[in-house]
């Protein structure tokens, strides 16, 4: 019996060096040697009979039985170090990088144009000594309409230019509601632009539900319409990176009085005229004019003391005319070849 069972150990130490070395994978190697070394495995059964043996015999097999599996565990540990290698350098062979090649740049995203010029218009007033100030997109009737002294009747507040939330609120149709949440908490000298978007129902080649305007405050005292011309020349000559034409006419805003509107020539013809102007050598580019006495009344400053100018203009619009681009719907498309211009 003790013959036997040497004998059957010899066989299962050839056997399982011969199976472990043809384990093509780390997964194949570990199922051989649960084969072999596992609870339920080859060796296990063997030494299952060395009760069988006399008591002299057993610690000579269970000796053997023990240098067997310390062997055959050894055996698994440098192939499966073996197998690892190979697939570390058959990895890196697959990754090689050749660092002798040229390099290759990284593609970049791109700023949109309405952003690229708004940032532009931020810093223009900045360096004009403007702070800038925001508010709420839904506002009150009261903020958007009555306290720009805009009456219930005017046709601004027809549902075909505003979108209403219910009876009370609206998304707002200017920044301008921003100028007198300024003017309510702060006292005069005020200098702000207020950025951001806007809502209207309007939609096609020129004009879009959405879109985005600043619009400038200035109030102090013996603040005159020549201070308005001149700080509105300046952005206009400084956006435009020209000596544009520039010129007033009047207008009417509830909110101002009196009110201008502000043309420039065309930066396309030049003045000469073409189907952007509509052959008249100017642009529509902005509104203007002196804060109406009515506004201070609501925020509570003494119009007898103090006056002050405002100024609203389009985003899009002068994006528009200093790019070239002759659909505002582009600006909402995301179109990479479009952006990448930019």
């Amino acid at each position: 019996m003790k013959d036997l069972l040497i004998q059957k150990l010899e066989t299962l130490k050839m056997e399982a060096k011969d199976v472990f070395v043809q384990a093509s994978n780390l997964d194949d190697l570990y199922q051989k040697k649960l084969i072999f070394l596992g609870k339920k495995g080859r060796l296990t059964e063997v030494l299952k009979e060395l009760g069988q043996l006399s008591v002299q015999d057993r610690p000579v097999l269970g000796a053997l039985a023990n240098q067997l599996k310390v062997e055959l565990e050894s055996l698994y540990s440098n192939i499966q170090e073996n197998i690892n290698k190979n697939n570390i350098n058959e990895g890196l062979q697959k990754d090689h990088i050749d660092t002798s090649l040229p390099g290759f740049r990284l593609p970049h995203g791109h700023a949109h144009p309405v952003n690229l010029v708004l940032d532009e218009m931020k810093d223009i007033f900045s360096r004009m000594g403007f702070d800038l100030a925001h508010g709420p997109e839904i506002e009150t009737d009261y903020y958007n309409f009555e306290a720009l002294n805009i009456p219930q009747n005017h046709p601004a507040r027809d549902m075909q230019d505003t979108f209403y939330v219910d009876g009370s609120k609206v998304l707002r149709t200017h920044t301008s509601p921003v100028q007198i949440r300024v003017m309510e908490k702060t006292p005069p000298p005020i200098q702000i632009v207020a950025p951001g978007v806007v809502y209207r129902r309007d939609s096609d080649m020129t004009h879009t539900p959405m879109f985005h305007q600043i619009e400038g405050l200035l109030v102090d005292e013996n603040v005159t319409l020549s201070h308005l011309k001149g700080v509105v020349e300046t952005f206009l000559r400084l956006i435009f990176e020209s000596k544009v034409k520039v010129r007033f006419r009047p207008s009417f805003f509830p909110f101002t009085e009196p009110s201008s509107e502000v043309d420039i020539g065309c930066v396309f013809c030049k003045g000469d005229g073409c189907r952007v102007c509509k052959n008249t050598g100017w642009l529509e580019i902005m509104g203007c004019g002196m804060v109406d006495p009515a506004v201070f009344k609501f925020v509570k400053i003494d119009p007898e003391k103090y006056t002050g100018f405002a100024f609203g203009v389009g985003i899009e619009r002068i994006t528009m005319l200093k790019y070239g681009i002759n659909d505002i719907r582009l600006f909402f498309e995301n179109d990479l070849r479009f952006l990448k211009q930019f």
